[in-house]
């Protein structure tokens, strides 16, 4: 059985609707009416029996109900469906049965309505000035059932992708201090994917919505939360980090989800934006040990490797941008004039220089370049080839302006590495063969003009190691003589 069956045909709804359709629809407003109505009944018995046991609790639907209910679901879609349901009041219905249902499928069911209902802009902003019922959906991401999680969490991201009711969220969320806690607790230890992601999303737009907000969530580590109670919420919950928390849903996703990936990358690209977001990452109780290597790990053997195609590039160049900046904003951090004064006083700092120079990296950085400029000529023969319509135009403009931004963020951190590099490091990488006339050509031709310093001292770091090598060079790039 699918798990949403398909509406009525339109000939049931006929014969049982007699021509009171909903809309342009030919949904039955009778058939409508009378699902609300047995909800209702669902979730308010007429036998109220004191004497009713845990076991006598409705825990499951029965089927005929359950393919009834995933019907409205589906049918919600429907912008008419939608104006009927809010017309007669189903968000207050869906309220009694998050109050009142120990069914976690009639729970999930109803948020997912709701989430449809959602998607259009007059209901969205119904759903989301009722302050009663936002408080209550918060709560729903504190469920120990996945797709009720799953389904609240598509919700959120429905709501703040409204820039009507954005803010709405946001302040709500920023008061509700459980939110944090019930997303650490799903980033650290869910192993359902699809909800990783969508609750990755929802984290995602929250950060980029409001920066105060991130920080509260950078800073909330340290101090316990103090939210709403839920029944079916962990009874305690470990004191969380948002980094490692992070991290762990980036584990679960990097392998079957692309996107995923990508998504929680850019999170930690929003962390880096601020000071106290690249504290949180670098002065972890590892250094940072564990970013950086999962980050490294993904740009030496997972993404741009020497066996895919250079438009490879393309396809990766969001995520590829994102982790770049974070590694970026790592070494950085590590030349800072608050580190260098700790260092002078002999406090013990985490240190990173034993792994930020790892040849494989810069070997990595020269070949996103090369494929960048692959991609660049083919591009440029291909323009000359034939005329593209205004639209095509437009599409390549946004792609070219989203390879600019990878090539920025990669030329200024191998600027920063090469810079750091000492003749063993250098002998290192000519030996592995990440170094050698070609890729330092590329190097070159990247960084110049702009990294003249980082390129000059290299170069006079290379004299050391092969002077074969910097006179061949000097030859190509007369400037830097």
């Amino acid at each position: 059985m699918d798990r949403n069956p398909s509406p009525p045909s339109s000939e049931a709804e006929e014969e049982e609707g007699g021509g009171d359709a909903v809309g342009n629809t030919m949904y039955s407003k009778h058939w409508l009416f009378s699902i609300l109505t047995r909800l209702i009944e669902v979730i308010s018995p007429e036998k109220t029996e004191p004497t009713v046991s845990p076991e006598d609790i409705q825990t499951e639907l029965d089927e005929e109900m359950e393919n009834d209910i995933c019907k409205v679901w589906d049918m919600s879609m429907d912008e008419d469906v939608a104006s009927f349901l809010q017309e007669f009041n189903a968000p207050d219905i869906f309220m009694g049965v998050f109050a009142k249902s120990k069914c976690p499928r009639l729970t999930e069911i109803c948020v997912g309505i709701l989430g449809n209902m959602a998607c259009f802009q007059d209901i969205c902003m119904s759903i989301s000035k009722d302050e009663n019922l936002g408080q209550v959906l918060l709560q729903r991401l504190c469920d120990s059932d996945s797709p009720t999680l799953l389904e609240t969490s598509r919700l959120l991201l429905t709501c703040l992708s409204q820039p009507e009711v954005a803010n709405v969220w946001v302040e709500r969320i920023r008061e509700n201090p459980s939110v944090y806690d019930c997303v650490c607790f799903i980033m650290s230890s869910s192993t359902n994917v699809e909800l990783l992601v969508k609750v990755g999303e929802v984290v995602d737009k929250l950060f980029d919505l409001d920066e105060e907000l991130m920080l509260n969530w950078i800073k909330n580590g340290g101090c316990r939360s103090v939210g709403p109670s839920v029944d079916d919420s962990p009874e305690e919950l470990p004191d969380f980090k948002i980094v490692p928390c992070i991290l762990e849903a980036a584990k679960q996703v990097r392998s079957d989800n692309p996107e995923g990936l990508d998504v929680y990358m850019h999170i930690l690209q929003l962390l880096t934006t601020v000071d106290e977001g690249i504290q949180a990452i670098v002065q972890a109780p590892d250094g940072g040990k564990e970013t950086w290597g999962l980050l490294y790990d993904l740009v030496c053997h997972e993404l741009c490797q020497p066996d895919d195609p250079p438009i490879t590039v393309q396809e990766q160049k969001t995520v590829l941008a994102s982790i770049l900046s974070v590694l970026s904003a790592m070494f950085a951090s590590q030349t800072d004039q608050e580190y260098t004064k700790m260092r002078k006083s002999n406090v013990k700092l985490p240190c990173l220089c034993y792994f930020l120079l790892d040849m494989p990296l810069i070997g990595s950085l020269i070949r996103i370049l090369e494929y960048m400029e692959s991609c660049g000529k083919r591009s440029a023969d291909n323009s000359k080839e034939s005329e593209q319509q205004e639209a095509g135009k437009a599409d390549l403009n946004e792609e070219d302006f989203h390879l600019k931004i990878l090539k920025d963020i990669c030329c200024e951190l191998l600027s920063n590495m090469l810079q750091e590099l000492t003749k063993e490091n250098t002998l290192e990488g000519l030996h592995q063969g990440h170094l050698n006339e070609q890729t330092c050509s590329c190097a070159f031709q990247n960084l110049l003009p702009l990294y003249f310093a980082s390129v000059e001292s290299f170069l006079e770091v290379l004299r050391e190691a092969d002077q074969t090598l910097a006179d061949n060079l000097e030859k190509r790039f007369p400037n830097l003589k």
